[in-house]
């Protein structure tokens, strides 16, 4: 009788967990998702632990576990902070968009040239600085980045060997160029080349929540919804 009970009560579970299944996995492939981040390429913008909110309907809508799309309504734009499938080897990177299709991008010492403009740096100070972590602040060089209609900081580590430089490349239709904020250490386009669009799965909003991998798993509560 126990046993009989036991089964019936497992199988309503497991009914439940596949209804669940069922409607949780395509809305996490087409609508929205969370990234975990297990690496640094990203600091100080995104950083280790941090779990990344992912509107995946931000520029259009796939049919769910494909690249097919049922609808576009926008594309990504320069300094839009994407998740994206590494032409390279498959995996998901988290990147920022620097060249869209069409410009002509550049690189000289760690600083940007688009369409022939000199993007601007200046020195990171006030609530930009204070997000840097409190180790990383004497080890490396930050400046506040000034894409066109976006501001952001990245980070240099200048005794790192790294590709700093780069003569000018046209992205070409239908693709992008990406970098990671934290220069002289990303796996970007500087090495595994433009991302086509069909690549691009959606747009990171957002940190939901972070934890802190060198200091036993604990949350790190000021990075708890902290926009991008």
């Amino acid at each position: 009788m126990a046993q009989a009970k036991w089964l019936r009560l497992c199988k309503e579970w497991g009914k439940a967990a596949l209804i669940a299944l069922v409607i949780v996995l395509p809305l996490r492939s087409s609508i929205a998702d969370w990234y975990e981040v297990p690496t640094g390429s990203m600091k100080p913008t995104i950083i280790e632990g941090d779990r990344v909110f992912v509107n995946k309907l931000a520029y259009d809508l796939k049919v769910p576990f494909t690249t097919w799309h049922l609808a576009k309504w926008s594309d990504p734009g320069r300094g839009d902070v994407v998740v994206l499938k590494s032409p390279a080897d498959g995996v998901r990177l988290v990147k920022r968009v620097i060249g869209v299709p069409g410009d002509l991008i550049a690189m000289q010492n760690d600083r940007l040239t688009v369409n022939g403009n000199p993007v601007e740096y200046q020195p990171v100070s006030g609530e930009a600085f204070r997000k840097v972590l409190v180790g990383d602040r004497d080890d490396y060089r930050f400046l506040q980045e000034s894409l066109p209609g976006k501001n952001h900081t990245v980070m240099l580590t200048p005794d790192q060997p790294a590709m700093r430089s780069f003569a000018p490349v046209r992205v070409p239709e239908g693709s992008y160029f990406v970098m990671g904020d934290n220069r002289d250490n990303s796996a970007d386009s500087r090495y595994i080349g433009f991302i086509s669009r069909d690549r691009i799965m959606g747009r990171a909003l957002a940190v939901v929540m972070s934890f802190n991998y060198g200091n036993y798993h604990l949350p790190r509560l000021n990075r708890f919804l902290l926009p991008l």
